[in-house]
């Protein structure tokens, strides 16, 4: 059962969640089968999130050959880059390395 508050109206939901496992009954207790539903979540959470809204994997165009996976790639190094560099927030460090156009290349040391 989640039960989760909404902070805007203050409402409770409560969902009754089922889990598909390859595990026979009795092999793993309910906080062990939670905390691998929270590693999902936390996995799905750091990563494809970030992929699908900041990086808008899903509209993507690309669909051909081997090239969703490159690009797939390329976006999760960039994550990961920005992840090192301490950043928290993958859409915030876009928007601070990204091109300004208005400064001049000769600032960074580039003609």
């Amino acid at each position: 059962m989640r039960w989760r508050r909404d902070l805007g109206n203050g409402k409770v939901t409560i969902e009754r969640v089922y889990l598909v496992t390859s595990l026979p009954p009795g092999a793993a207790t309910g906080s062990e089968l939670a905390a691998w539903i929270r590693g999902h979540w936390h996995i799905e959470n750091q990563l494809h999130h970030v992929r699908d809204c900041t990086f808008r994997e899903d509209a993507s165009r690309i669909r051909t050959r081997h090239l969703p996976r490159v690009m797939a790639g390329l976006r999760n190094l960039a994550i990961g880059v920005h992840r090192q560099d301490g950043h928290t927030t993958i859409a915030a460090a876009l928007r601070h390395t990204g091109r300004d156009r208005l400064r001049p290349l000769t600032t960074l040391g580039l003609t």
